[in-house]
C-alpha cells in the first residue's frame, strides 16, 4: 500500500544526509571525516561524514552503492581520482578537463563528479602569496592529483611546467595533454632543476613509504626554488620538507589546500557558503 505523500514529505524534512570518502587503506589517515564532521555541526546540518575503504576492483560497485543507499555526496581520494569517470553520469567543464574527480554530487540517482582541487591548490598558493605567473613548475607525479595541479598553474599562467614520473608512457601522455614538459623521476638526481616551485602530487612523503622515492629526492637540486608545495600531510619525518629545509626554501604542506577544496565541496553538496576560517579552525581540533 502506498504512503500518503505528506508522510513521505516529513521523512524527507528529517533525513539524515550521508556524505562519504572513498579510498583505499590510506581513508583511515585521512584528516576529511574530522573537518567535515565539525563543519557539518556548526551549520546545524542533520548530516554525517563517513569513510568508505574499497578494494581496487570495486569501484564501479562502490559508485552505484552511492545511488542504492541515497548519499548525499562522496570526496574521493586516491587510487580513484580517475577511475571513477566511467560510471558518473555527468561531469563539471572543469572535472571534464583535468579527467579526474575529487568531489561527486548525489541527486535524484544522478552521479555528478567535480574537481575541487584544482581551485584548493590556488588558494593555498595565495595564502602563501606565491604568485606563479611568469614562473616555472616542477610537478612529481602522474596521478589525478597531479592532473589538478598541472591545469591550475597552466590557467594561472606558469611560464613552464614539468611534470616527472616513474612511467614513460603515463608522463609523456599527462603532458601532452596539458601542453607540458615530461621528465623520469631517475633523471632529476644531481641535474639542477631550474623550476620555481616544485609539488609533491604523489602520495608519498615519507621514506618508509618509498626508499627510492625518498633517494631520488634527498639528490635533487632545488638551488632556486622558492616553495616546496607537499600535497600530503601529517608526516612526521617528510622527504620533500628535509629537501626544503636543506636548500633554505620555504615549505607547506597540504593541510590548507585540504580546508580551501573542503570548502568549495561544502558548497556543491548543501548550498551553504561556509566562511573558509570555519574550515581552518576544524583542522586546528
Amino acid at each position: 500500500m502506498n504512503q500518503p505523500s505528506g508522510i513521505l514529505d516529513v521523512t524527507y524534512a528529517f533525513q539524515k544526509k550521508v556524505f562519504c570518502i572513498i579510498s583505499d587503506q590510506r581513508v583511515f589517515r585521512s584528516r576529511a571525516p574530522a573537518i567535515f564532521t565539525t563543519v557539518l555541526g556548526r551549520t546545524g546540518i542533520n548530516g554525517a561524514y563517513v569513510p568508505f575503504m574499497v578494494e581496487d576492483g570495486n569501484i564501479g560497485k562502490a559508485l552505484e552503492s552511492l545511488r542504492v543507499l541515497n548519499i548525499a555526496g562522496a570526496n574521493i581520494s586516491s587510487p580513484f581520482k580517475e577511475k571513477v569517470l566511467p560510471y558518473l553520469d555527468v561531469l563539471s567543464e572543469g572535472a571534464n578537463i583535468i579527467g579526474a574527480v575529487n568531489t561527486i554530487v548525489c541527486k535524484g540517482g544522478q552521479l555528478k563528479g567535480y574537481n575541487t582541487n584544482a581551485i584548493g591548490v590556488m588558494d593555498a598558493l595565495n595564502e602563501v602569496k606565491f604568485d606563479i605567473a611568469g614562473k616555472k613548475a616542477l610537478v612529481i607525479g602522474t596521478g589525478g592529483s597531479a592532473r589538478a595541479v598541472v591545469f591550475i598553474l597552466n590557467w594561472l599562467r606558469a611560464e613552464s611546467v614539468v611534470v616527472a614520473g616513474r612511467d614513460n608512457e603515463k608522463t609523456c601522455r599527462l603532458a601532452g595533454h596539458f601542453s607540458c614538459i615530461p621528465r623520469m623521476l631517475k633523471d632529476l638526481p644531481g641535474v639542477p632543476l631550474n623550476a620555481d616551485l616544485i609539488i609533491n602530487a604523489t602520495s608519498i612523503s615519507g621514506r618508509d613509504e618509498s626508499s627510492d622515492l625518498a633517494g631520488i629526492v634527498s639528490s635533487m637540486m632545488s638551488n632556486g626554488c622558492q616553495l616546496v608545495f607537499d600535497l600530503n600531510y601529517g608526516h612526521r619525518e617528510n622527504i620533500w620538507q628535509s629537501l626544503a629545509e636543506k636548500s633554505g626554501i620555504r615549505f607547506m604542506d597540504g593541510l590548507s589546500a585540504l580546508a580551501y577544496q573542503a570548502r568549495r565541496t561544502f558548497l556543491l553538496w548543501t548550498g551553504q557558503n561556509v566562511p573558509q576560517e570555519e574550515f581552518l579552525k576544524a583542522l586546528e581540533e
